[in-house]
């Protein structure tokens, strides 16, 4: 494999370069963005969701979990019109009850006929096993450039569906409870990725929103303190911030990752000392390379006492949307360390877990010639140089 840095350039998605012109032009870049080369023994894939397959013309952005009891749930968007952010879309899941090795066949979790279901951003409450997963619903003949200009038939709302039983069945779709949006928001979107639970039991999903005055992107998150009841949306982040996730470091301070929608090429992260409901400056940070695209910050514990967790980010490494890469922080996102290449070639978004067995998984889009395909990736801790250190998740008795 040849070295995938970052650029501080963008070339577009669909431009197709050469191996020989893509190791050419990494050589003359700077460094702080390579990627070490892939070991013999490689993360094990399988491809989940097909473009095309299952009635659905296309599939697209990933969320990953694990339940209370150890199932991996496999989430995403069902396009059936093909048209993109709006139109027919479901939101549909696969399972696994062995981390990864073997998977159900796809089930649908939420269909509102011709409208457009979106975003998943599931999130569990440890304290009571319940699955919350978030959403938002347009109306599907809205554009999303109409939603943005307050021009569109209806705005964006924010559902939630639940699951009490590691995911097997799910309740009705239904308006999540709370104060979660402003008059003024049009476009709104949640995650998309996964949601946390905080040290203090605290449930947040990152979201997004677009002001109608100014139309920039804002990201912001949602939280409840009641177990899911009620929900509140937080302040907004800097400008020009969209799709995100959130970590927590081991003093509490909670750290946005998100999408930068113009500009720099680079991630912006800001953070929050009270949990997600305000936030500090968002600032670039300069170790992530973004070419606008959504990407994962997601923490796994280690098994030395008193360790801080270790961080995981995936993304493209570029240029552009190509080169899905895993990056590890070994000090809770203040600095990255080289990555690993999951994926040579065109690839977008991703969502990360650790799964059951101590190993890694990850969810990812990658795509040819508008042939979406959603890969799911699962490789020891020791691919990134972590041997047995990854301490894995606890999980409930089987019922």
């Amino acid at each position: 494999m040849f070295a995938i840095p970052g650029a501080a350039s963008h070339m577009p998605h669909h431009c197709l370069l050469s191996r020989w012109t893509v190791a050419v032009w990494c050589v003359a870049l700077l460094p702080q963005f390579a990627v070490a080369a892939e070991p013999a023994t490689g993360p094990e894939r399988k491809l989940l969701f097909d473009s095309g397959a299952d009635g659905y013309p296309r599939y697209r952005i990933p969320a990953l979990m694990v339940a209370g009891d150890g199932t991996v749930m496999a989430f995403c968007e069902g396009r059936k019109d093909g048209r993109g952010l709006t139109g027919n879309i479901d939101l549909v899941v696969r399972r696994s009850s062995d981390s990864g090795r073997t998977w159900s066949e796809l089930e649908v979790v939420a269909d509102d006929g011709p409208h457009t279901l979106g975003n998943p951003c599931p999130v569990l409450d440890r304290t009571t096993g319940t699955i919350w997963l978030l959403l938002t619903r347009s109306h599907g003949s809205d554009l999303e450039s109409e939603i943005v200009a307050g021009t569109s038939r209806e705005r964006t709302r924010v559902l939630l569906t639940t699951s009490t039983d590691h995911g097997r069945t799910w309740s009705p779709l239904r308006k999540v409870p709370g104060d979660v949006t402003r008059a003024e928001w049009t476009w709104y979107g949640t995650g998309p990725g996964t949601g946390l639970q905080l040290a203090s039991g605290r449930l947040l999903v990152p979201a997004y929103h677009v002001h109608q005055q100014d139309r920039i992107y804002r990201s912001h998150a949602l939280y409840s303190d009641d177990h899911g009841k009620t929900w509140t949306a937080g302040e907004p982040v800097g400008d020009h911030t969209s799709e995100a996730q959130v970590t927590q470091r081991a003093d509490g301070t909670v750290v946005l990752n998100t999408r930068t929608v113009q500009g720099k090429e680079l991630r912006t992260v800001a953070e929050s000392t009270d949990g997600g409901a305000t936030w500090g400056q968002a600032r670039f940070e300069p170790q992530l390379y973004d070419p606008h695209c959504q990407a994962c910050v997601f923490s796994v514990p280690l098994r030395e006492k008193a360790a801080r967790p270790l961080w995981l980010y995936s993304g493209p490494a570029g240029p552009g949307r190509r080169n899905m890469t895993v990056r590890t922080s070994r000090d809770e996102g203040r600095t990255w360390g080289a990555g690993k290449l999951l994926q040579e070639g065109d690839s977008q978004y991703s969502s990360l877990a650790l799964l059951p067995d101590g190993q890694v998984g990850c969810l990812y889009e990658s795509w040819q010639r508008d042939n979406y395909r959603l890969f799911f990736a699962r490789f020891p801790p020791g691919w990134l140089g972590l041997a047995d250190r990854v301490r894995p998740p606890a999980v409930a008795p089987a019922e």
